[in-house]
């Protein structure tokens, strides 16, 4: 009867009684894998593809195989080799330029802007909306989604969900957003669960998500950006008001218990400094934002304009200006006290910078990086890396993997799921 038995579970088993398991069924466990690996650019080749899977190449083939009929990815027909490559010639892995996209949204105190975002983090197309934020979440949610329904129309992609970032915690698994401090909106006001109405309202198929700003930038930055390839990576972003935080621990993005955890702004870099909106005095939130900037610039802000926008050219057109070099200067010096006591706590092995952040560390990365080092235990020794993000709307990105992940976990069963 040869070497293989029938088993108790109907499956056949290797010749010391060890079930094994089917190719079919192999390569369906493996499609999750094989998906995420071609998203995040870790397996450009099927020759990749199978070494990082740990699976034999006819298995390999047959994951990408499924996954390009899902229209997902693309196999190039002939197989060919890098530059300089040694070794058999593979079939180079490619994601799907006109594949299915995750719908993303972003509320800030400024307005909103929704996107069309494609495996990859590839933004497919998007759309800004200068509105008032008042203190209904429904009212501003259902012109993102409505924003959101037109790029579809006008695109005419599958969507597979929709993710939400906003400028506050939100608490798990409630999807509340606690403090959204710069926006008129109610604490705790169930924002996840609004959003995902709207999304409903709209027809649209596919689970609806939310989460904080920061959390998804870095998200966004770990897997396609400045933060690829770090362990424990730490960011720290100003957006259009407030500073945010988010640690990738071990390549998960760590949220805590209750995913509040790493609420940075309200560390305290200037004790002597501006009061607020928690109670203290001299906080990150208040003293390296964009408003903080242009206050000590002595600028009045536009009140029509993005704030961001306002303080990052005033250090891009102005900078040689004293009073702007001054303003500058202290904001460097206070973020940099700032990153130096997270490094003593948290350890990250790289440190990434977003928003008005970045552009600071642009103006003097030296003045930065020397703070850091001098403020910080270890900073002399080991010279933590302090790098800019990559990404254009990191936050937009972060929200579309939200959206992207079940597909992501089950690329056969979101899809069928969805029809």
């Amino acid at each position: 009867m040869g070497g293989r038995a029938a088993s108790g579970n109907g499956g056949p088993t290797t010749g010391d009684g060890a079930v094994r398991t089917p190719r079919l069924e192999r390569g369906r466990s493996a499609l999750g894998p094989a998906l995420e690996l071609v998203h995040t650019g870790r397996a450009p080749t099927r020759a990749v593809l199978t070494s990082e899977l740990g699976v034999t190449r006819a298995t390999a083939g047959a994951v990408a195989a499924e996954l390009e009929a899902l229209g997902l990815i693309r196999i190039d027909a002939r197989p060919s080799a890098a530059a300089g490559a040694q070794g058999r010639p593979s079939h180079r892995l490619s994601l799907a330029d006109d594949g299915p996209v995750a719908l993303a949204a972003q509320v800030h105190s400024d307005g909103y802007r929704a996107a069309l975002v494609a495996l990859g983090g590839r933004i497919v197309a998007s759309a800004p909306g200068r509105e008032i934020i008042g203190p209904d979440p429904a009212h501003v949610l259902r012109s993102v989604v409505e924003t959101g329904v037109r790029l579809l129309e006008e695109t005419g992609r599958r969507c597979v969900g929709a993710g939400l970032a906003v400028p506050s915690a939100v608490a798990e698994p409630e999807g509340t957003a606690l403090n959204p401090l710069h926006l008129a909106w109610p604490a705790g006001s169930p924002v996840r669960e609004i959003f995902a109405d709207r999304v409903r309202e709209a027809g649209l198929d596919g689970p609806a998500f939310a989460a904080n700003d920061v959390n998804l930038g870095a998200l966004a930055e770990h897997r396609h950006g400045a933060g690829r390839g770090a362990r424990d990576l730490l960011c720290v972003a100003t957006g259009h008001r407030g500073v945010g935080g988010a640690l990738v621990l071990d390549g998960r993005l760590h949220t805590g218990s209750s995913g509040l955890a790493l609420e940075v702004g309200h560390l305290t870099v200037n004790p002597e400094g501006h009061p607020c909106h928690c109670g203290s005095r001299g906080c990150l939130d208040v003293e390296t934002d964009p408003l903080a900037l242009l206050t000590a610039a002595g600028r009045t802000p536009d009140p029509n304009g993005s704030l961001l926008t306002q303080a990052r050219e005033l250090i891009r057109t102005q900078k040689d200006d004293p009073a702007v070099r001054a303003a500058t200067e202290a904001l460097i010096d206070r973020l940099g006290l700032g990153l130096a006591g997270l490094v003593n706590i948290l350890n990250p092995d790289r440190i990434i910078l977003g928003g008005l952040h970045r552009s600071l560390l642009d103006a003097d990365p030296e003045r930065l990086r020397a703070v850091v080092a001098d403020r910080s235990l270890w900073g002399r020794s080991g010279g933590v890396p302090i790098l800019a993000c990559t990404l254009d709307h990191n936050s937009l990105v972060g929200a579309a993997e939200l959206a992207w992940q079940p597909v992501l976990d089950d690329p056969l069963g979101a899809l069928t799921a969805q029809g």
